[in-house]
């Protein structure tokens, strides 16, 4: 199981991962077995009557979690102070007070002033609505210029990654270099030893065009800096996949038709590229993860599982101790 070393790496710590959306039947369910399986401290924001009342419906035992209404929240008031100081002038202490009100806001504030190792939202809500408090609040961390996403394949023994499928919809040179960097650092966290391709439709010079020009300007980019993965480009997927077109086409690569993490050149392709591999592969698809934030916060599918839930809390747990 995929998961089975991350739940070693955090299981008894107790980290505390905030869920926005508590009063989420799927969050419920998912914060009892977290609790149970002693993975993470689950902190569940909304209203306490309703999340409890749901939780002793379905018998989920949440009664080690924490819970936080807003409406009654005793550091309400402090954390606006802290929000204002924050934005520098962009809002106003009224105006932090009405984005406060909002569980992605509100969640994304504890974990900026130390409340809570990371947070999990975006069940009931957009993929931006994650992001944009996160960009605001957290910020990007040092060296990081801009926040993209990952998602984990994988099926029996084999293990994948690939970006960015949610996040940037037309990353530039200096945004797939970005990508591939963050990329080879979540690939550590899954198990992965990063064999980065930059994917194109072009293989060292076999096509031409605009799209082919800003993966081969990323290589020139990546070249110059020291970075500690494998990489190769441009190359269709063919050449990095299979070992005989790989190595045909990029004589003597330690990438060319090995690689196990795929850096797409726009959001169209990654987005399409692992839905194919998920849909016509059979394989399981985990994420996407966020990467290049200050900490670890990510986002779920509006249409996840109770399992999605489980698992993305324990992927963003382990995230918060690397």
């Amino acid at each position: 199981m995929i998961l089975n070393p991350m739940k070693e790496q955090i299981k008894g710590k107790s980290i505390k991962m905030v869920l926005t959306e508590g009063h989420d039947p799927r969050v419920l369910e998912a914060a009892s077995l977290l609790l149970k399986d002693e993975m993470v401290l689950p902190v569940l924001v909304g209203d306490i009557k309703v999340i409890e009342a749901l939780a002793a419906q379905h018998n989920w035992d949440i009664s080690g979690c924490e819970k936080i209404d807003i409406e009654t929240y005793p550091a309400f008031n402090d954390m606006v102070e802290t929000m204002v100081e924050l934005r520098k002038g962009k809002q106003s202490a009224e105006e932090c007070a009405q984005m406060l009100k909002q569980a992605n806001y509100f969640g994304t504030m504890l974990v900026k002033m130390d409340l809570a190792a990371g947070l999990v939202g975006g069940a009931t809500y957009s993929t931006a609505d994650t992001v944009r408090p996160a960009l605001q609040l957290v910020k990007t961390k040092p060296g990081s210029k801009t926040v993209s996403s990952s998602m984990i394949l994988y099926k029996d023994d084999k293990k994948y990654i690939c970006g960015d499928c949610a996040i940037i919809i037309d990353p530039t040179s200096e945004d797939l270099v970005e990508i591939a960097k963050e990329m080879a650092q979540t690939a550590r966290v899954f198990g992965i030893d990063p064999k980065v391709a930059f994917l194109s439709y072009s293989t060292k010079g076999s096509g031409k065009g605009p799209a082919v020009d800003k993966v081969v300007e990323a290589i020139k980019l990546i070249d110059k800096m020291a970075v500690d993965f494998a990489y190769d480009g441009e190359l269709q997927f063919d050449a990095a996949f299979v070992p005989e077109v790989g190595q045909l086409k990029s004589p003597g690569s330690t990438v060319a038709g090995y690689a196990n993490a795929f850096v797409f050149p726009g959001i169209e392709a990654g987005n399409i590229g692992y839905k194919m591999v998920q849909r016509l592969g059979d394989y399981n698809a985990l994420g996407p993860v966020l990467q290049g934030l200050n900490a670890p916060i990510n986002d779920l599918s509006r249409g996840c599982s109770m399992k999605d839930v489980y698992e993305l809390c324990i992927v963003t747990a382990a995230q918060s101790l690397n």
